[in-house]
């Protein structure tokens, strides 16, 4: 089980934290990845995380704001979030995959996902 927190109401600059803890399994086997739907729109890939922690992957839309980072010794793995946006305003997922890390950003290779956390940015 994913579990997902941090999320809430910030203005325009700020910044959150999130985080991920899993239960019931251990995450070192899986790639890790954050994922956001917005209403109305379809879920998409924000940030992942290779199994080790070497590799990384973002959207363009959050490079040089967001920072993925996993603590395997503690199950969990974080999205670091600054300067955030209006249109960062969504649910946030993370997610678990054992797929090839090639296709670790894509929605559709997800083995496990977490309830959401609501993020609301207000301009």
């Amino acid at each position: 089980q994913l579990q997902a927190s941090g999320g809430g109401l910030v203005q325009a600059g700020d910044s959150l934290r999130l985080s991920c803890a899993a239960s019931g399994r251990t995450i070192r086997s899986y790639h890790m990845g954050w994922f956001r739907q917005a209403t109305g729109k379809e879920r998409e890939f924000v940030a992942a995380i290779s199994r080790g922690g070497a590799g990384t992957s973002y959207v363009d839309s959050v490079k040089g704001r967001f920072t993925i980072s996993r603590d395997n010794a503690k199950n969990t793995v974080y999205l670091q979030m600054n300067l955030l946006k209006p249109e960062d305003t969504a649910v946030y997922y993370c997610a678990a995959s054992n797929t090839v890390w090639s296709s670790a950003h894509s929605v559709y290779a997800m083995d496990y996902w977490g309830k959401g956390t609501q993020v609301t940015v207000s301009s």
